[in-house]
């Protein structure tokens, strides 16, 4: 199982949709903006997402049933 991590894309999901890994400590590790969102639009995006990365931490852990950090 791959470390959590959530997928950004505008529209419907593809393949290059940007990729964002939690850390431990709440954190994002951009991996990669493969869907070209614009800087600042990603910047408040990651902000969301390390404001509420315990809500996605808990989701995760009811889906896959563990949780693996990046770092």
């Amino acid at each position: 199982m791959e470390c959590i991590h959530v997928h950004i894309a505008k529209g419907r999901p593809s393949a290059n949709s940007t990729k964002v890994w939690l850390t431990r400590s709440g954190h994002c590790i951009l991996e990669n903006n493969d869907s070209g969102i614009p800087r600042n639009v990603l910047g408040n995006l990651l902000a969301i997402i390390e404001t509420q990365s315990l809500l996605i931490g808990r989701k995760w852990l009811d889906y896959f049933g563990k949780i693996d950090y990046i770092c």
